[in-house]
C-alpha cells in the first residue's frame, strides 16, 4: 500500500511538473510574440497574413510574382509548392537574412498522402482500416517532407463524402463519420509527431472545413445546404477529432455554409471551431477563396477580405485580399487592428512552436534529404500497406490468386504507365523511380511464366474528355485507331491462358476538379472488356479509381474483380503481391457501390422513411423505391473477400441492460476457415431504435482488424458505453437518451448478427 501511495505521488508531482512546464512554455511564447509584434508595423504584420504560391508546382486559378522583394520588405507569411531544400534554403535566407525583422516563413506542401514515397491515395489508405498504419504512412510523409524543406502539409482531408461524382472523394476516407474520425486522428499524429518542434515532424492543415464533401450535384465547388443537426452528426466529427488531436491549423473550404461562403462565415470558424471545439491554432483559406467570395455576390475584394478576417480566417492563400485592403480596410472601421493583431499573432505561434525562430534552418539539410527520401524501409512500407487497400469484390471460382505458370496477358491502358500508379495529389512524385504494372509483373513472375501486353485501348473515344481528366505529365492517350489496338489486344489474348485487365480512371480522373456524371468504366474500356470477354478466356478485371464505381456488368460478366484504387509508388509490386497470393486481399470498401448514379446520395447509415421497402423486395407500390431497380447498393459499405474464409461464432452480449454509467461488453469468434492466412476485419454497428429525432438504420461505432492463420480462431470484444450511443439532438446537445438498442457485428454493413440491450435511466 504504501508503494502505491509514493507512485502516486511520483504520477501526480510528474503532472504537476509537465503542467507548469506547459505553462510556463506558453508563457515564453506570448512574451517572445509580445515582443515581436512590438516591433512590427500595419503592414508587417498584414504581411504575415499573406500565402502566395511559387515554385513548381501550381494549382488554382492564379500566381503570384514578385515574390522575393515582397519577402524583404515583410509582406510574406509563408510560401507552399515549391520542392526542394536547397531552393527553399535560398527563399527563407531572403527572409531572415534580408527583410527588416527576420521572421523565417513557414513553408507549406500538399503533402496529402506521402512525399516521394507515395502512399495510396487517402480513400484506399481508409480501406486498409489500418490506423497503425494510416498513422506509419503520415509519421513516413513528415520523414521525408521535413527533411527536404517542408514544415506545413495540406492535410488531412477529412470531408464526408457520399457521392462518388465528386472527384475528391479520392482525398477523403470515405462517408463514415467513425471511420474517418480515427483516421484523422491517426494522419494528425503522424504528421505531428510528440513535439511539433521537432526538425521531422510538420504542421497538419485539416480540410476543408466544413461540408465540402457534400457538393450539389457531385460538382467541384458547388452550393452545399444542410441542417446544423446533419452537420453535427454526419460531417463534422471527422474535424473535431482532428481538432482534439492537436491539429496546428485548419484550412476553409470553397462551398457556402448556411448561404454564406466557409472562409466568412464566422458561426463556422469562431463559434464552432473556436469557441465551441477550443481549436487555437490558425485558419487558412483554400487557393483563392478570399476572391472567390466576389463570384458568390458577397462584395467586392475589400469587402470580402474583411469579412474573411472578421470571421476567424488568419492566412490569405494566393488572393492578395488581405494586403491589398485590410489597411484600408482598418483605415474606413471596417476591421479593427485587434483583429489583425490576433490572425498575425496565430501565424507567428505556428511558426514558435515549429521552432523556425529557434533555427529557420531546421526543416533544411540537403545531407538529410538525400538519407531519408524515397529509402528501401520506407518503400516497403509503402508496399506492405497498399497490399492492404486493395479490395476484392468478387472471385468466382477461386480464380485468384493467379499462379505464376503459363501465359498471362496483360491487357489495358493501365497497365503500362508508371505516372498513373501514384494516384492525384502526387505533387511530389518522382515518377521516373516508380514501375508500371507492366514492369511489375514481369519481375514478379521472373522465367516462371510469360507477360503478353497490349494497350487494349484509350481510356475513353472522346480525345478532347480524355485530355480533361489527364494531366500533370499523366497523359497516355494513343494515337493508333482503336481497331487496330483491339486486334492486337485480342491477338495477345488468343496467345494466354488467363487475362489480367488494367482498366478504370487514370489518377486524375478523380481528384480535384475533376467531377463526373457517369461512375461506369468508360466507354472505350466497355468495349475492350466485352471483346475480351467474347474471347471465353479467364478475366480478372483490375479496376483502377478514386471513387465509387458502378460495375453491374464487369460483376455479371467476370469471375474476379479487384479494386485496387491508386496505389501509390510502390502500386505496381503490390498489386501483384496480391495477385499472385503473396498476400491476401483485406481492404473493406469505406463507400457503398451503387448500382446507378440515380441512386446518389448512397450510404449504408441513412434514416428509415414512414414508408420502408420490405426487405428482399423490388418494387412495391406506395412505398420508398424506384421502379427500375431495387434500393440495394452492388457492393455495401465495409464489403470486401479475401483469398480465405472466416466463420463467425454467435454474438454474445455480457449483458442485456446498462446505464450510462457502466457498459456492456460484446464478444465473438472469428475463425479462418480457409486456405490462406489472412485479415479480417471486424465490424460492429448499433440502431438506437427509438429516440427524440429520428436515428440511422445502423452507425459504424467500433471495428478490430485480426490477422489469422488458416484454422486459428480469435475472439474480438468491443466495449459498449454512453459514448457509443451519444448523439446530437434537434437542439444540438449531445445526448444518449434510454430505451432500446440493437448491436450488429459482422464483415460489412448487410451481413450481420445482431442482439439486442436497454439502456435504462
Amino acid at each position: 500500500m504504501r508503494t502505491r501511495t509514493i507512485l502516486i505521488a511520483v504520477l501526480t508531482a510528474s503532472s504537476v511538473c509537465l503542467t507548469a512546464h506547459a505553462e510556463s512554455a506558453d508563457m515564453y511564447m506570448k512574451s517572445f510574440i509580445d515582443n515581436l509584434m512590438s516591433k512590427m508595423t500595419l503592414k508587417e504584420k498584414i504581411g504575415q497574413l499573406n500565402l502566395p504560391v511559387t515554385g513548381d508546382i501550381v494549382t488554382g486559378q492564379a500566381k503570384s510574382s514578385n515574390i522575393a522583394d515582397k519577402i524583404r520588405r515583410g509582406e510574406v507569411g509563408g510560401l507552399f509548392n515549391l520542392k526542394g531544400a536547397d531552393k527553399i534554403r535560398e527563399v527563407q535566407k531572403i527572409a531572415v537574412e534580408q527583410s527588416r525583422l527576420h521572421i523565417p516563413l513557414l513553408f507549406g506542401m500538399d503533402v496529402v498522402h506521402g512525399y516521394e514515397t507515395v502512399f495510396p491515395i487517402p480513400l484506399a489508405l481508409s480501406c486498409s482500416w489500418d490506423m497503425k498504419g494510416i498513422e506509419h504512412s503520415a509519421r513516413i510523409a513528415a520523414i521525408e517532407a521535413s527533411a527536404d524543406g517542408i514544415s506545413w502539409t495540406f492535410s488531412p482531408m477529412v470531408d464526408i463524402c457520399r457521392d462518388g461524382r465528386w472527384g475528391r472523394m479520392s482525398e477523403g476516407s470515405g462517408e463514415d463519420a467513425c471511420l474517418g474520425s480515427a483516421i484523422a486522428r491517426a494522419m494528425v499524429k503522424g504528421y505531428q509527431g510528440e513535439n511539433l518542434a521537432a526538425s521531422n515532424t510538420i504542421m497538419a492543415c485539416v480540410k476543408h472545413f466544413a461540408l465540402y464533401g457534400a457538393a450539389e450535384a457531385g460538382r467541384d465547388y458547388n452550393t452545399v445546404d444542410m441542417s446544423h443537426w446533419r452537420m453535427f452528426n454526419d460531417y463534422f466529427p471527422p474535424y473535431k477529432a482532428a481538432a482534439d488531436a492537436g491539429a496546428g491549423s485548419f484550412m476553409t473550404s470553397f462551398n457556402v455554409v448556411d448561404g454564406i461562403p466557409a472562409t466568412g462565415n464566422k458561426w463556422l470558424l469562431t463559434d464552432v471551431l473556436r469557441k465551441t471545439w477550443g481549436f487555437n491554432g490558425f485558419v487558412v483559406t483554400d487557393y483563392t477563396a478570399i476572391s472567390e467570395m466576389i463570384a458568390h455576390g458577397m462584395g467586392n475584394l475589400q469587402q470580402v477580405s474583411a469579412l474573411a478576417l472578421n470571421a476567424g480566417t488568419d492566412m490569405d492563400m494566393v488572393s492578395d485580399g488581405y494586403i491589398g485592403t485590410l489597411e484600408q480596410s482598418l483605415a474606413e472601421g471596417k476591421v479593427s487592428l485587434q483583429a489583425i493583431d490576433q490572425a498575425c499573432r496565430r501565424i507567428l505561434e505556428a511558426k514558435y512552436k515549429l521552432g523556425l525562430f529557434t533555427d529557420p534552418y531546421r526543416y533544411i539539410d540537403i545531407k538529410r534529404a538525400k538519407k531519408f527520401i524515397y529509402t528501401p524501409q520506407h518503400r516497403a512500407d509503402a508496399r506492405a500497406i497498399a497490399a492492404e487497400t486493395f479490395v476484392l469484390l468478387k472471385n468466382q471460382g477461386g480464380l485468384l490468386p493467379l499462379r505464376k505458370t503459363g501465359k498471362i496477358a496483360l491487357i489495358g491502358p493501365l497497365a503500362d504507365t508508371k505516372a498513373n500508379m501514384p494516384g492525384t495529389w502526387s505533387v511530389a512524385a518522382a515518377f521516373d523511380k516508380y514501375k508500371s504494372l507492366r514492369e511489375a509483373m514481369i519481375g514478379a513472375v521472373g522465367n516462371k511464366a510469360r507477360i503478353l501486353y497490349a494497350k487494349g485501348s484509350n481510356i475513353m473515344n472522346d480525345a478532347q474528355i480524355e485530355a480533361n481528366g489527364s494531366m500533370f505529365g499523366r497523359e497516355i492517350r494513343d494515337s493508333r485507331p482503336a481497331d487496330e489496338m483491339l486486334r492486337e489486344a485480342l491477338s495477345v489474348a488468343d496467345k494466354a491462358d488467363v487475362i489480367v485487365a488494367a482498366v478504370g480512371e487514370t489518377s486524375e480522373m478523380s481528384g480535384e476538379s475533376s467531377s463526373r456524371s457517369s461512375l461506369t468504366i468508360p466507354d472505350a474500356q466497355q468495349a475492350l472488356l466485352a471483346a475480351l470477354k467474347q474471347t471465353g478466356k479467364p478475366i480478372v478485371l483490375l479496376n483502377f479509381s478514386g471513387r465509387a464505381t458502378v460495375m453491374n456488368w464487369e460483376d455479371a460478366n467476370f469471375d474476379a474483380i479487384l479494386n485496387v484504387w491508386f496505389g501509390g509508388s510502390e502500386a505496381g509490386d503490390a498489386i501483384c503481391d496480391v495477385l499472385f497470393g503473396d498476400k491476401s486481399p483485406s481492404g473493406k470498401l469505406t463507400v457503398t457501390m451503387p448500382k446507378s448514379v440515380g441512386q446518389i446520395p448512397i450510404y449504408y447509415n441513412h434514416l428509415s422513411t414512414g414508408r420502408p421497402l420490405a426487405e428482399g423486395k423490388w418494387f412495391t407500390k406506395f412505398q420508398s423505391n424506384y421502379l427500375d431497380i431495387d434500393n440495394e447498393p452492388l457492393y455495401p459499405f465495409g464489403y470486401g473477400l479475401s483469398y480465405t474464409t472466416f466463420k463467425y461464432g454467435d454474438l454474445v452480449l455480457d449483458r442485456t441492460s446498462m446505464t450510462q454509467a457502466d457498459s456492456i461488453r460484446a464478444t465473438i469468434t472469428v475463425t479462418n476457415t480457409g486456405n490462406f492466412d489472412g485479415d479480417e476485419i471486424v465490424q460492429l454497428y448499433i440502431r438506437d431504435v427509438v429516440g427524440s429525432v429520428s436515428r440511422p438504420v445502423k452507425e459504424l461505432k467500433g471495428f478490430s482488424r485480426i490477422s489469422l492463420k488458416k484454422g486459428e480462431t480469435k475472439t474480438v470484444n468491443f466495449v459498449i458505453d454512453a459514448d457509443k450511443l451519444k448523439f446530437y439532438n434537434s437542439t444540438l446537445d449531445y445526448v444518449c437518451e434510454p430505451g432500446e438498442f440493437k448491436v450488429m457485428v459482422g464483415p460489412n454493413s448487410r451481413d450481420l448478427q445482431s442482439k439486442n440491450f436497454k439502456l435504462s435511466e
